[in-house]
């Protein structure tokens, strides 16, 4: 038997406001959960787990909303190519598939050393003002 929650339920268990989780909706970043005959939004554990990582890839890789979108598109498809591999008999095409998988774990990885970067060069410059300060400090002490 499937679990189903409402709104206020899920933005609870996640962390978020009901007006973010429309707008996740809004935005494609979840698919639409079923209505009840009153019309009320009525969430799965599969949409519950997708929020997680929506957060998850937000909170501790600063993604963008347009980020977010691509990395769990592409977490969705490696799930999708995963399966794939498991249903595929033939081994020629199931190198395809694990090659395809491979492709797809590869662009992953991309878009978090991009972020990586990012955060190496900001850390950078704030480590270079630190210098200054403490030069500064050193000259005040002198003085």
């Amino acid at each position: 038997m499937k679990i189903l929650y409402k709104i206020e339920d899920v933005a609870n268990m996640v962390g978020l406001t009901k007006r973010t989780l429309r707008y996740y909706e809004e935005l494609g970043l979840m698919t639409p959960p079923e209505r009840s005959e009153g019309g009320f939004r009525l969430y799965t554990d599969e949409h519950v787990e997708r929020l997680k990582k929506l957060i998850t890839a937000r909170d501790v890789l600063g993604f963008s909303l347009q980020e977010l979108q691509a990395y769990i598109t592409m977490s969705e498809e490696f799930v999708n190519q995963r399966e794939e591999i498991f249903k595929t008999e033939d081994r020629q095409q199931r190198l395809h598939k694990i090659n395809e998988l491979e492709l797809t774990v590869d662009k992953q990885l991309e878009m978090i050393d991009l972020k990586l970067e990012k955060m190496k060069t900001m850390r950078s410059e704030i480590n270079q003002f630190k210098e200054k300060i403490t030069e500064a400090k050193k000259k005040y002490i002198q003085e």
